[in-house]
């Protein structure tokens, strides 16, 4: 099995990333937020944690999807049709495109996944 590419656009304060990259430390974990606040401690997190996530302080529009296996976002649901379009067109064939909580209007999910706390659904699209 390859090395997994994984990117959490608006990754809020990192805890996501880190605990995946602790299960699997043969990957690349990116995380993408805009916001300063937030992206400042994902980022101290990382370091005292020794994790190897990079944090990126950013719009994750002017990034590159296709360099990704995995692409995670949980975002407001009104910027669904616009982060879909961009993975849609972005994203190589046989990647996953992952939202946690939202939906994209008038698409399908090939996933859907009950989340045992909160009561919320993990949705998932193949490309």
């Amino acid at each position: 099995m390859s090395s997994p590419r994984f990117v959490d656009i608006g990754s809020g304060m990192g805890g996501l990333l880190i605990k995946l990259s602790e299960r699997r430390p043969d990957g690349l974990f990116l995380g993408v937020e805009i916001a300063p606040l937030p992206w400042l401690i994902s980022y101290l997190r990382g370091l005292f944690k020794r994790s190897r996530v990079k944090f990126k302080l950013g719009n994750f529009y002017q990034l590159n999807l296709a360099e990704f296996d995995v692409v995670f976002c949980y975002l407001s649901p009104a910027a669904m049709p616009s982060v879909w379009h961009k993975a849609k067109t972005e994203m190589r064939p046989g990647s996953l495109f992952l939202s946690y909580e939202f939906i994209v209007p008038d698409v399908t999910p090939d996933i859907v996944m009950k989340i045992n706390f909160g009561g919320v659904y993990l949705y998932g699209w193949r490309v």
